[in-house]
């Protein structure tokens, strides 16, 4: 079965952040991946680390007022220097953290006529971030997000995705590939797992509809945890749901 990873932004909520480390260790979990690690100092987490004995296997570099319904860093042509600036600040964390992975989120075109401008901006700075991180052996990925949780959001199909790795064309940049944001945009994720194993550098999962853990939905998971399984995917796939109890009591799926 694929390699599980806990998703330390949502998961394990009920204890403070620093703590999250040694309960997904307690359950079994031997890597996380954390959305935003910049609340904790490097060093801080790197003992974090070393004392839960596991791993971190991806971030996403700083993404400006994205969280707060801005169009973040990575695509917006006036904001190229303040994306330099996050990735510096990304690879500062990465060189303690040691990442498997780097996510870029796109952000949000919040004007269609900007849309094309947008697309070419986003690839002159994924073509950036990945020069920088694969110096450190590190994969960029970047990630569509379905536009009902975040209207506007750039890039949100596997369609999508599937081109911008065509057009950028570095060997160190692969989709993260989220089946939550997917099913939601009613994407063939069973094709696409498929299809674009090989570009995939990272997958994420949550139940639909509710962005719950799996079986609190209506989404196969089960079957597409199988279908990563004969995939030639190897990578990690990162547990990134909002639980309906304590996270701990919410991991039967493990054993599926």
């Amino acid at each position: 079965m694929p390699h599980y990873c806990a998703n330390l932004s949502l998961l394990y909520t009920e204890v403070p952040l620093e703590a999250r480390l040694s309960k997904a260790r307690q359950d079994g979990f031997e890597a996380f991946e954390i959305q935003f690690p910049y609340e904790l100092p490097s060093a801080h987490w790197r003992q974090l680390m070393d004392k839960a004995n596991i791993r971190c296997v991806l971030f996403n570099v700083p993404a400006g007022d994205l969280m707060q319904g801005g169009e973040g860093l990575a695509a917006v042509p006036e904001r190229a220097e303040k994306f330099r600036s996050a990735v510096d600040k990304a690879l500062e964390y990465a060189r303690v953290l040691r990442p498997s992975v780097i996510n870029v989120l796109p952000g949000r075109c919040l004007r269609d006529s900007q849309r094309d401008v947008y697309l070419e901006q986003l690839k002159i700075n994924l073509q950036y971030a990945a020069d920088h991180f694969s110096a450190l052996g590190i994969t960029t990925c970047f990630e569509a997000i379905n536009t009902e949780d975040m209207p506007g959001f750039l890039v949100h199909t596997s369609k999508q995705m599937a081109e911008l790795v065509t057009a950028v064309d570095h060997p160190m940049i692969k989709m993260q590939y989220d089946l939550y944001h997917m099913a939601k945009m009613d994407q063939p994720i069973v094709d696409d797992l498929r299809d674009y194993a090989a570009d995939i550098g990272h997958i994420q999962f949550a139940d639909n509809p509710g962005r719950g853990e799996p079986g609190s939905g209506q989404l196969n998971l089960g079957g597409l945890f199988q279908q990563i399984d004969r995939s030639s995917y190897k990578g990690w796939v990162g547990a990134e749901y909002r639980p309906t109890e304590l996270t701990s009591n919410t991991l039967a799926w493990r054993r599926w």
